[in-house]
């Protein structure tokens, strides 16, 4: 494979589509804006979850992280496959399933069976995205309409993620927490009815064979990697972290070694000497981890500490998503003349400070200083978003649009996971650490108050009430003394991806 270490100039003055390329994008952004509105409503329907299905504090986060674990561990494989059976057929299996599960979902009546429909999302997801985003690059093969495009595409999560609280805490409010999961028909049936008319179907007509052996591999690798990460979040250091994590380290190094050897690789192992590449893999990967996190003790906080019903804690977050939606879009005129080492890092000082907000104001109970640290958190991730995808697409061959794609939707993912994971993590750690639970509670009251702020509140709700209030004053003082720490961490992690970008995007063009 012929290696580029810039993109050509040929790229800007490719052919430009017109209308029907534009209706294309629009029917892929359907799919899109699914997957952002069933993340963000599943956040805010959680604390509902939490008192109707009364899952312990490992299974709440599993219902968060199951989804995205199983979507990231096949993301790569159904990339693959997408580019040899063709991107538009995966789309639309994916969708089919997508729908007919969420379904399952809607009436699972058990924490378990709703982790396990979950799971099953996450495999038709998996090929849902890559295809969305590697149909782009077959579509738009000029790179300006191209970086528009993508800008839309990225601006679509945002999007779906602004739409979600607000229809989703309308569906709290009149409905049971399994009306949320219903979203999903009534967008993904216009997909399948428009989908085979407008979308072009685009494959690598060099595709390699089928390695059952390298799927198997990657899965080996990623799943064992965030289960150990997972369990150090809930549980603390342990020897079976430890050997999950060392397991899925060794599967890793099989998977790769496999790559290298193999005449035509499931997974092009040289798309990661490109720097331009990985850096945006990289800045993708750390800016979701900042973003999730953030949402997951931040829709909680809304909620349950504040009072604040779904439809309104939904509302309070509508600005910051506006406020990506924004920063996606207008990154794409000053991209075309500001390098990525400087645009991108410099977006990113936006989503430290929205992180440094949030710190500096845990002793504020008002809604506002909240909204602010999202709006300037969002201009941050908004801009880098833009940037890091299209770098991702326009460093790699246009056959390998599916691969290149599934990279970067699995570097998504696994953001995340390690979101729930790591900042969500965090901040149960320092809940339980922080709790000081007043006398006289029955013993399965403060397990049930000790595993999760859900489960304090529920306990306190069905307590005296001076003993209920002594529980819930001193669950909310708990949660709240993890705020500051976990927002630090979270600061931190975006300045570390915005210095990989300075370092990695120097040698990227700006057009």
């Amino acid at each position: 494979m012929t290696r580029t270490a810039s993109i050509p100039t040929t790229e800007t003055d490719a052919p430009r589509v017109g209308a029907r390329g534009w209706a294309a994008l629009v029917v892929l952004m359907l799919p899109v804006l699914l997957v952002s509105v069933d993340n963000t409503v599943l956040s805010f329907a959680l604390p509902e979850i939490s008192i109707a299905l009364a899952p312990s504090g490992a299974e709440q986060l599993w219902i968060i992280d199951v989804y995205p674990l199983v979507l990231a561990g096949l993301l790569v494989t159904m990339g693959t496959l997408g580019d040899r059976f063709g991107r538009k057929r995966m789309l639309l299996i994916g969708a089919t399933g997508f729908a007919a599960v969420s379904v399952l979902a809607a009436f699972a009546p058990t924490a378990g069976l709703l982790i396990a429909a979950r799971a099953l999302l996450g495999f038709f997801g998996a090929m849902l995205m890559p295809s969305t985003l590697s149909l782009l690059r077959s579509i738009f093969q000029n790179r300006d309409q191209r970086r528009m495009a993508i800008a839309v595409w990225a601006s679509a999560f945002s999007a779906g993620a602004a739409l979600g609280p607000i229809v989703g805490g309308f569906l709290l409010e009149h409905f049971a927490w399994g009306s949320v999961f219903l979203l999903a028909v009534p967008v993904l049936i216009p997909l399948l009815i428009a989908g085979p008319l407008l979308v072009p179907e685009s494959r690598d007509p060099k595709p390699g064979r089928i390695d059952p052996l390298s799927i198997l591999l990657s899965m080996a690798a990623m799943i064992p990697v965030v289960y150990a990460i997972k369990s150090l979040a809930v549980d603390g250091p342990s020897v079976s972290v430890g050997a999950w994590a060392l397991l899925g380290i060794a599967m890793g190094v099989l998977f790769v070694r496999r790559q290298l050897r193999a005449e035509i690789p499931m997974l092009d192992m040289a798309l990661f000497r490109r720097g331009t590449f990985s850096g945006a893999i990289m800045v993708n990967l750390l800016s979701v981890v900042a973003l999730v996190g953030f949402l997951y003790f931040v829709s909680q906080h809304l909620q349950l500490v504040l009072g604040l019903s779904p439809m309104v804690a939904g509302f309070a977050l509508v600005p910051g998503m506006v406020a990506m939606i924004v920063a996606g879009l207008g990154v794409v005129p000053i991209s075309r003349r500001l390098r990525p080492h400087i645009l991108v890092p410099g977006a990113l000082l936006f989503s430290v400070a929205g992180y440094l907000i949030v710190a500096f104001t845990t002793h504020e109970h008002g809604v506002a200083p909240l909204i602010i640290a999202f709006v300037v958190l969002g201009l941050g991730i908004g801009a880098a978003e833009t940037i890091s995808n299209e770098l991702i697409l326009s460093s790699a061959p246009v056959e390998k649009a599916g691969a290149a794609s599934a990279v970067s939707e699995t570097a998504y993912e696994l953001g995340a996971v390690l979101g729930t994971a790591i900042l969500g993590g965090i901040i149960t750690a320092f809940y339980r650490g922080a709790l000081v639970l007043p006398a006289g509670l029955p013993a399965d009251v403060a397990h049930a108050a000790r595993e999760t702020l859900a489960g304090a509140y529920t306990a306190a709700e069905q307590l005296p009430a001076r003993l209920g209030d002594a529980l819930w004053d001193a669950a909310a003082a708990a949660f709240g003394s993890g705020v500051m720490v976990t927002s630090l961490i979270g600061a931190a992690l975006v300045v570390v991806a915005g210095l990989i970008a300075a370092v990695t995007l120097r040698k990227a063009p700006t057009h």
